[in-house]
């Protein structure tokens, strides 16, 4: 059973492992990302695989602003495997309210995978740039002038 999608069948070699769980869900460690329909695959949600009703909405940072550019440490780079932090995948999450331009994400706090290996962590950016609630309406689209 899922939060958002009912009961559904998954593959297990799907699963993310999550080694230090969520802030503030540390015991949590498997998650699957399951993207919603109509997402465009930029609209996803990270549901814990022991406790159905736990499930996070996140969002693809690089559809909301191009110039994301998260950099991790080089222990963070270490623990996860890899030399750079252009070889990961990033997720924020996000709390929507109504309407939906009032909508949050998380910037500072991105989660990161590492694709290959299925294994995951939220990490906290250790930048002044990006913020832990930035209101969907911020980001605009450069053709449509619409929120994302």
């Amino acid at each position: 059973m899922t939060k958002y999608f009912g009961q559904i069948d998954y593959d297990p070699t799907e699963v993310l492992s999550f080694p230090n769980g969520i802030l503030g869900f540390e015991e949590e460690k498997q998650f699957l990302l399951l993207p919603f329909h109509g997402g465009g695959g930029n609209l996803l949600c990270f549901q814990s695989v022991g406790t159905p009703s736990l499930a996070f909405v996140a969002m693809n940072p690089f559809s909301l602003d191009p110039n994301y550019a998260p950099v991790l440490s080089d222990e963070e780079l270490y623990l996860m495997g890899v030399s750079s932090s252009q070889d990961l995948c990033y997720y924020v999450l996000c709390v929507v309210r109504e309407p939906v331009g009032e909508s949050t994400v998380n910037l500072k706090c991105p989660i990161v995978i590492h694709a290959e290996e299925k294994k995951a962590v939220q990490v906290i950016l250790d930048t002044g740039t990006y913020h832990m609630r930035h209101r969907l309406s911020e980001f605009r689209s450069e053709e449509a002038g619409s929120v994302c």
